[in-house]
């Protein structure tokens, strides 16, 4: 019988088609509150208050130009990559990669329309694209131009300016470092693995003095659904997966989307994994302490509980608040039905036929002792993340003993000089997200500093603001800065402006972006130079 036109809709489906017409409506309500305007033409801004250099053309770099050049400040974008590196780590992962946090949560720039509550790479690398573009950074942009040095020079009139490289592109009046904490794919070699497999391996090492090596595929985590990676070296093999982080864990979703036989990771460390729940994870990140507090257990017990049910062994031991938790619906699902095997210890090297590792007992510490155990495998997946970029560009005197990265000023200015920001490139450890509203407040305060000389801080206040949070945060586990959550960051950025009065008028620019735009009809150009007293005078006023 067929069914009839005047059946009932399945109301699922229609709460389903409300709730995606309201997140995008959210999303509309932001652009239009918060949003600057891009530049309506490439030759804009004509009169800058200042100039920017921007070091990094990733999510973060591109994001902090944007903010730049809206409130009318002309920036230089410098990137190592070719074109097709724009977006940073997002341009070198799976395209199955996605966001762990929902997101509205990872809203980079207010001008982000996403489609999706979990965007994978290709969407968030088009709006990467598409803010790029529309705020005019195309033709601001230097590929293939690797930073090797920034250099601080005093100009006659007694101003300090920076240089970068040659200095071809002129003095900058601040520079943004948006390298991030992701550079190019870790490798970690092994005994047992080819001489020729991962980048730096050592051709001359003698592959005749190993007597027994790993012959099948070794990839990369961030490889394993790229085009050098065939359906059949996955499709129905043994996949082991050396790595407990989120890339492990996505590393395991893809290799069983492609149709592995047998998957099996081996963690050196249990991490803490939460649900793809945006009240929960927001919620997670509204505490105001970075640190383990005696109230944690509820978060952890209710967990434990709903989280990790037929699963409680793959509980950690360590504190919720210790480290990033790994954002996740699936994995501990393969686990409980059996289609991902969890293997707790060291891997120690490959062998012909696998990886032989040193399994371990919950609660027991990497290193400690175990059981010798060889896991069999046909494909060997290294989910061991990332390389740390340097920053062997800037000069060390920026970051004197004690407050190198990630001990900055507000955890991203250098202590010694606060026209050196490094947004996104002290982080180590959050319960949060890195992409979030805080790169365009942490843009402002760098441009406020700027406009307003008496709003700039000294080394001595820098430095006595770190020694107060390493003071008041003195034993945790996740260091002082080295652990945050977004709460907490968010106090930071609210006491800047609290505990300095002085700054308060600035407080609705830099929280919320209204404000300080170009101001056409002047006939001189800043180039960079210190701003006339009657231009700072027209900012303040708007202000």
């Amino acid at each position: 019988m067929s069914k009839s036109p005047l059946a009932s809709p399945n109301p699922i489906n229609a709460v389903k088609a409300i709730w995606r017409v309201c997140y995008v409506l959210v999303q509309y309500i932001i652009i239009a509150i918060f949003k600057a305007p891009p530049p309506k033409s490439p030759d804009q801004p004509r009169h800058p208050y200042g100039r920017i250099a921007v070091i990094g053309a990733g999510l973060t770099g591109v994001s902090s130009a944007a903010h730049c050049i809206s409130h009318n400040f002309e920036v230089v974008i410098f990137e190592a990559a070719p074109q097709s590196g724009l977006g940073g780590i997002w341009s070198h992962v799976n395209s199955t990669s996605g966001l762990q946090l929902n997101s509205h949560l990872y809203r980079f720039h207010p001008a982000v329309l996403w489609r999706h509550a979990f965007p994978l790479r290709d969407e968030i690398l088009g709006e990467i694209t598409r803010i790029w573009k529309e705020y005019q950074l195309e033709p601001r942009t230097r590929f293939e131009t690797p930073v090797t040095s920034v250099k601080k020079v005093e100009s006659v009139s007694g101003s300090s300016h920076w240089l970068v490289n040659d200095g071809n592109e002129g003095p900058f009046d601040a520079v943004i470092v948006t390298v991030g904490t992701c550079g190019k794919p870790k490798w970690i070699h092994f005994e047992g693995m080819p001489k020729d497999v991962g980048e730096g391996a050592d051709s001359d090492s003698t592959e005749t003095e190993q007597t027994d090596v790993f012959t099948g595929p070794i990839i990369h985590s961030s490889d394993l659904d790229s085009d050098a990676v065939s359906e059949e070296t996955i499709k129905d093999k043994k996949v082991v997966v050396i790595g407990s982080g989120a890339s492990g864990v996505e590393a395991v979703e893809t290799a069983l989307q492609r149709g592995a036989g047998t998957v099996v990771m081996i963690a050196r460390t249990d991490k803490w994994i939460i649900p793809r729940n945006i009240f929960f994870d927001t919620f997670l990140a509204c505490q105001p302490f970075g640190r383990e507090m005696p109230l944690s257990f509820l978060w952890e017990s209710f967990l434990k509980h709903w989280q990790y049910h037929g699963v409680t062994d793959l509980v950690p031991e360590s504190g919720l608040f210790e480290g990033t938790p790994v954002v996740n619906d699936a994995f501990l699902g393969h686990v409980r039905n059996g289609a991902c095997k969890y293997v707790r210890g060291d891997p120690i090297r490959l062998t012909s036929s696998g990886v032989c590792a040193n399994v371990r007992q919950r609660g027991s510490k990497s290193g400690s002792d175990g059981t010798e155990e060889t896991i069999d495998a046909d494909v060997v997946v290294l989910a061991t993340g990332f390389e740390k970029p340097n920053i062997t560009f800037l000069d060390d005197s920026l970051f004197p003993e004690g407050y190198q990265r990630p001990d900055l000023y507000l955890q991203n200015f250098s202590t010694e000089d606060w026209s050196v920001l490094m947004t996104n490139s002290s982080y180590m450890s959050a319960i949060g997200t890195v992409g979030h509203f805080h790169i365009g407040m942490y843009t402002r305060i760098l441009l406020t500093l700027l406009l307003d000389e008496n709003a700039r801080p000294s080394p001595k206040d820098m430095k006595l603001w770190v020694d107060a949070v390493r003071f008041m945060k003195r034993g945790a586990a996740g260091g002082p800065l080295g652990f945050f959550t977004y709460a907490e960051l968010t106090i930071w950025l609210v006491m800047f402006h609290l505990l300095r009065p002085d700054r308060l008028r600035w407080l609705i620019f830099i929280m919320f972006g209204w404000g300080v735009h170009a101001k056409e009809g002047k006939s001189e150009e800043s180039q960079g130079i210190p701003m006339e007293r009657d231009r700072k005078e027209e900012v303040h006023r708007k202000i």
